[in-house]
């Protein structure tokens, strides 16, 4: 079992110390598996209207490198409602794009938004089974999530779009 606070406290400490984009989206997957015990995990940006999927780690490729309109994903959704988002059958909710789906072994999931002052990517965790992840697993990836936006901060320059601007009227799907 891993001790999310030792876990938690040792990512802060590589945020801290991040020299860039790369080396806090590097961080982050790998403690939000770690943390969670999913197959696969996301680094979510936010650029204007559209989620970009920045980095992966996962059992087999998801989207890295995709960009998909924030109406249309729930990461989007997660940004867009600034709230954290977890799904036990991705087949039997509607906001999941079954279409991008479908090809992987993704079948839960929770989706937690990273929030500054305005939301700026979010963190997915990813599992092969239908099921809810734990009530600590899911805590654990929010504190992960604003460990996160705080070191991204640091990198205004280097975010895909420094506006941030996303429509709350939108209702992301």
């Amino acid at each position: 079992m891993i001790d999310s606070r030792r876990t938690l406290a040792q990512v802060r400490e590589q945020l801290k110390v991040a020299q860039g984009l790369e080396d806090i989206q590097g961080a982050v997957k790998m403690a939000a598996r770690q943390l969670t015990g999913a197959d696969g995990a996301t680094f979510v940006l936010l650029d204007g209207d559209r989620c970009y999927y920045a980095d992966e780690d996962s059992i087999s490729p998801l989207w890295k490198g995709q960009r998909f309109p924030v109406s249309a994903c729930i990461s989007g959704w997660a940004m867009v409602h600034e709230e954290t988002v977890v799904i036990s059958d991705i087949r039997r909710d509607e906001r999941i794009p079954q279409e991008a789906y479908r090809p992987t072994f993704v079948r839960s999931l929770a989706m937690v938004p990273m929030l500054s002052t305005e939301p700026l990517g979010a963190i997915g965790a990813y599992w092969a089974r239908a099921g809810r992840p734990s009530a600590d697993a899911v805590a654990a990836l929010e504190q992960l999530a604003g460990s996160a936006a705080l070191a991204l901060r640091r990198f205004p320059e280097r975010l895909p779009d420094p506006s941030f601007y996303v429509d709350r009227t939108l209702s992301a799907g």
